[in-house]
């Protein structure tokens, strides 16, 4: 932990050295507004611009021309609480002490990006979700830490003195379960022109699912680009780092609170009017961590030192496409506890954590013996709290209901059987990451590399699961409310 006074007296030289230019003159008019679109449980590669061939998304396809469409975006947990705690603070979410868990608290003295920006002069406000599910006041804070809630973005636009660069987080309940059934093929939606993941059963309840899910993002696609047009009505666009993307993945079986990309893996796409070159593609790694620093030096402030992030600042004004930072050529993220899922009692999550490159995905299990999803409750698989790490839903229902039928184990123990210390997929044989070759001899020397790389970078960025005291993060309080019984299909 960086000690308080440290923390004061870096905030206050970067203030200090961000308000001031050489000669002495101010330039907060120069400085951009900042306008974050984040959806709740959107996933990679749901978007048009990624090849999707049924949702449409004319918003993030429209920042993505107008902007830098990233294709190696991840967050810092698959998860909403810490994913967005790591996002505001620049933080790995495994030094925010209770911030590390859904339905935690995140301490006042993490300061988050919008917290440091009012200090520099900037409006700040948020509608709707920002940080969370929590409680703010536990952690001592007034406030969310992404600043006011307001009602729209037009009354906080209204509101805003002028003059004043501001700091506006647009936070959507869209995709999140609970979906309208049959609201995507009621729309129009071929189901059959669905990409199922390779972890999914073919079947029509389960396309079904995936169109209602693509019905609610399409919602917040559509919210987002109302957001545009009052940039654009205001005369606003062009001085705004625009922002859109999702807390983690799709909240299905092995997607959400899962390390695979379909839990981790999420669409990006920043716009800067003339400061980053239209219509480029970045393959360069991103992790939720690099947003706060980003933010805070377009704004001419100085990273704070506690920020794990980098920021993304040269590398969306460089002009290149493909790889532009070579440095950047993996992430690390991870997973302390989704919900209480293990037997009564047990406040246990499923600790484990992830590095990333292009050619693999190594995955280490902190606690094997749990199940990966929590257990199943009773004898019948599919009644009650059964595998409350995963949310509730038709696709769920459908392998719980099916989990005995020999055409439906496989998709159901991708989901929910237990799973070794360690994983490692080949992502140029197996790009869904369904076989885990971690084990095999030819496999050996880059299992080893990968293994002792994300230990040396958990070691560095303070991970308690590797340094000692991760059983905190099991008895810290969950606030959360017990998980809904799964919806029939």
């Amino acid at each position: 932990m960086i000690p308080f006074s440290f923390r004061a007296r870096t905030l206050a030289a970067a203030l200090l050295g961000a308000l001031i230019v050489p000669g002495g003159s101010v330039r907060a008019a120069e400085r951009p507004n900042i306008f974050l679109a984040i959806a709740d449980d959107w996933g990679w590669p749901h978007a048009g611009v990624y090849g999707d061939p049924v949702v449409k998304t004319p918003t993030f396809d429209r920042l993505a021309r107008e902007g830098v469409l990233f294709t190696h975006a991840f967050v810092s947990a698959p998860s909403c609480t810490p994913s967005r705690g790591a996002l505001l603070t620049g933080q790995y979410h495994w030094r925010l002490e209770e911030g590390a868990n859904l339905w935690s608290t995140l301490p006042e003295k993490f300061r988050s990006y919008p917290e440091v920006l009012r200090e520099a002069g900037y409006v700040i406000g948020h509608s709707r979700k920002a940080w969370g599910p929590g409680r703010i006041g536990v952690g001592g804070r007034k406030e969310d830490p992404a600043g006011p809630r307001l009602a729209n973005f037009a009354e906080f636009l209204k509101a805003r003195p002028k003059g004043k660069p501001f700091c506006y987080w647009f936070g959507s309940s869209d995709p999140h379960r609970p979906y309208e059934p049959r609201s995507g093929a009621k729309s129009g939606m071929d189901l059959k022109k669905i990409k199922l993941p390779g972890c999914f059963p073919d079947h029509e309840i389960v396309r079904s699912d995936i169109a209602d899910y693509y019905w609610e993002v399409q919602r917040f696609d559509r919210e987002a680009g109302e957001a545009l047009a009052l940039l654009e009505q205001t005369g606003e666009l062009e001085n705004t780092i625009i922002v859109m993307t999702g807390d983690h993945g799709m909240p299905f079986p092995r997607g959400k609170s899962n390390l695979y990309d379909l839990g981790a893996h999420v669409p990006l796409a920043v716009r800067w009017g003339a400061k980053a070159r239209a219509g480029r593609t970045v393959q360069d790694f991103v992790s939720f961590v690099d947003l706060a620093p980003t933010f805070l030096e377009a704004a001419a402030l100085k990273p704070l030192a506690e920020m794990t992030g980098r920021s993304l600042v040269g590398v969306l004004q460089a002009g290149q496409t493909g790889t532009v930072d070579a440095r950047r050529d993996h992430v690390i993220y991870g997973k302390e506890r989704h919900v209480p899922s293990q037997e009564k009692g047990n406040l246990s999550g499923y600790p484990c954590r992830a590095l990333r490159t292009k050619e693999f995905l190594y995955i280490h299990n902190f606690r094997p013996e749990l199940g990966p999803a929590g257990i199943a409750d009773g004898a019948q698989a599919h009644i009650g709290n059964s595998f409350a790490d995963c949310d509730n839903g038709p696709t769920k229902s459908f392998l719980l209901e099916h989990h005995a039928d020999p055409k439906v184990k496989k998709y159901f123990d991708l989901a929910f059987a237990k799973r070794p210390v360690e994983e490692l997929y080949d992502l140029q044989k197996d790009p869904e990451q369904l076989t885990n070759v971690a084990g095999r001899p030819e496999y050996a020397t880059a299992q080893k590399r990968l293994g002792d790389q994300l230990l040396a970078e958990l070691r560095a960025t303070g991970d308690p699961r590797v340094l000692g005291g991760a059983e905190k993060f099991d008895a810290y309080p969950y606030y959360g409310g017990p998980q809904k019984p799964p919806t029939a299909p």
